[in-house]
């Protein structure tokens, strides 16, 4: 494998905006601002990687401050071989607390470079063989059962066989949401609940109780992050499974949500987790305990999405995938990378390419710097 050294980086803005905003219980998201890393090697290979910090109220990081990070970052690892991933990402991960959505960027783009390098598609080059991999859809929070069963249906209509609805509303006001789409869907639609940390314990016991009938397949996030005692409560309590997701951004995290028992699956979110690199190690610790992850978004295009999509492919033990963002986009910037299937809803394809196939049209970038 090639051990050329990076050569130029470059870092641009990406602003993309949605066909309708999502909003959920501690915020609304409109569109995208996303920051792009191009690497390009000695050698001439290139990757690429982005940055989707559109939830700052998660993540703690924002575009400008993603901005500004790139360039010091671009400046840590510059001249240096792109392929020595543990090397790179060791110093990345050294050099700043927080800015998760960045140091991804700068991950998924060297897992890029190390892939093209090996002739291997990353899926592949992370040890994995292709596989079925199939997304949910996602209705955020509407302001009357009506409107969400009308979203219900259109996902319905496109043939997804996996819906997430969002909750966390005051008191039980998430139930006739649910019910009504269970209605609709009939039995064999998988449906999945996130609260987005939106629930205090007695809230959630009351909803989960009353939507036990509802055959659901989790409940994601129903307390505040830092409620770890409050979730392994929860889960004793109540007949579902609780699925972790902004409790969890590192392999510490992952260790001590297992270890107290405070949950069923694990969320891996390349955004939260800082890269592929991070994720490998949650999900690892997930599949020692029996545990199985689920790989989720924030507000990628496809670029970000075919590097998620590669690692979930690579590792059967990331069983639920929710990998619709792009699937909310006005326009579509990338070039190859994941796609989904015209007709089959939720199926996602991926090329063979070398990397992990995918790049922006430069066109569309805005404000770019090179180091």
């Amino acid at each position: 494998m090639s051990q050329s050294p990076i050569k130029t980086i470059e870092i641009s803005r990406l602003h993309i905006p949605f066909t309708q905003s999502i909003k959920v219980a501690i915020g609304e998201v409109m569109g995208t601002e996303n920051i792009i890393v191009k690497i390009t090697t000695g050698s001439g290979i290139v990757g690429w990687g982005e940055a989707s910090p559109c939830c700052p109220y998660i993540t703690g990081d924002t575009a400008d401050t993603n901005y500004q990070t790139a360039q010091q970052l671009a400046k840590l690892i510059i001249g240096k071989a792109a392929v020595a991933i543990e090397a790179r990402m060791a110093e990345i991960n050294g050099f700043i607390v927080g800015e998760p959505s960045i140091r991804s960027a700068f991950d998924m783009a060297l897992y890029d470079i190390a892939a093209k390098a090996a002739n291997m598609p990353l899926y592949r080059f992370l040890g994995g063989e292709r596989r079925e991999i199939r997304t949910d859809l996602t209705i955020g929070w509407q302001e009357t059962v009506e409107q969400t069963v009308a979203q219900a249906q259109a996902i319905l209509d496109a043939g997804f066989d996996a819906i997430k609805m969002k909750t966390g509303r005051p008191g039980l006001c998430d139930v006739p949401h649910v019910k009504a789409v269970r209605e609709l869907a009939g039995p064999d639609i998988a449906i999945k609940i996130d609260s987005n940390q939106g629930w205090d314990y007695p809230t959630a016991i009351a909803n989960i109780n009353a939507m036990k009938h509802l055959n659901l397949d989790y409940s994601e996030q129903p307390l505040k992050v830092w409620d770890y005692e409050g979730l392994a409560r929860l889960r004793d309590k109540v007949n579902l499974p609780i699925c972790a997701d902004e409790s969890v951004f590192t392999d510490k995290d992952a260790l001590k949500l297992i270890k107290q028992g405070a949950c069923d699956y694990l969320n891996i979110k390349l955004g939260k987790a800082g890269g592929i690199h991070m994720g490998l190690k949650i999900n690892a610790i997930a599949e020692a305990n029996g545990s199985k992850c689920m790989i989720g978004c924030f507000g990628e295009s496809r670029l970000g999405l075919s590097a998620a999509a590669h690692l979930a492919m690579a590792r059967p033990n990331i069983t639920f995938l929710d990998l619709d963002s792009a699937y909310h986009f006005k326009s579509d910037p990338v070039i190859g990378g994941v796609t989904y299937d015209e007709k089959v809803g939720g199926l996602l394809h991926l090329p063979d390419t070398p990397g992990h196939g995918a790049e922006i049209d430069e066109i569309v970038l805005q404000e770019t710097i090179k180091i």
